[in-house]
């Protein structure tokens, strides 16, 4: 069984979701997507690990897909959110893309299950919820490549294509949600710090 998910950010999980049986059909489907994929898991899974009968998820969600769109959402909102705060934060291009990576990498690590789901579940949304996720994705993108842009401006950053650049940032924070164990050797803090030096290492910022 997948790993509990770090809860230090947020008191109760997913709490803006309710009422609390679609609240705790949500936790149980990020765990059992986490664990079994999408596809392995079925909508009986789900409401037993909330402790619901099978009926009880469509009184909340007609759909398990309607159930990963709602987890998806909120989690790409989540994520773009910690992007763009860090990304508005005064200080040069370098302090503000160290603060985007660590912050974006924190996520990740301690939101894994979540993370996982969100980031490699894409393809089992339907057209209409996929076309919805890849704009909030977009978005993302502009986020690291407006301050990578303005770092190459300000002479602090050597990044001759900034959109390949980009995907190459964003790729190696998002695959610690597939590799992070929170039994492993390093914290979501620690291995936010050391991407965030990797990150300015590969863009070869000056000073």
């Amino acid at each position: 069984m997948a790993a509990p998910e770090d809860t230090t950010c947020e008191e109760v999980p997913w709490g803006e979701v309710t009422p609390e049986a679609a609240r705790k059909l949500l936790v149980a489907a990020v765990d059992a997507f986490a664990e079994r994929g999408y596809h392995a898991t079925t909508t009986r899974d789900i409401a037993g690990r909330a402790g619901m009968s099978p009926a009880a998820l469509y009184i909340h969600y007609k759909t398990k897909e309607e159930l990963l769109h709602r987890i998806s959402r909120i989690g790409h909102d989540r994520a773009l959110e910690v992007l763009t705060t860090a990304a508005e934060r005064s200080g040069t291009p370098g302090e503000r893309l160290a603060d985007a990576v660590s912050s974006f990498v924190r996520w990740h690590a301690g939101r894994h299950n979540t993370a996982r789901v969100v980031q490699y579940e894409l393809d089992a949304l339907s057209p209409e919820h996929r076309t919805e996720i890849v704009g909030l994705r977009r978005r993302s993108d502009d986020v690291v490549r407006g301050i990578l842009r303005d770092g190459v401006e300000a002479g602090e950053f050597d990044v001759p294509d900034v959109p390949g650049t980009t995907v190459a940032v964003l790729s190696l924070c998002i695959d610690v949600a597939r590799w992070f164990n929170t039994q492993g050797r390093r914290t979501p803090d620690e291995v936010g710090a050391l991407y965030a030096d990797l990150v300015l290492r590969m863009v070869s910022a000056r000073g």
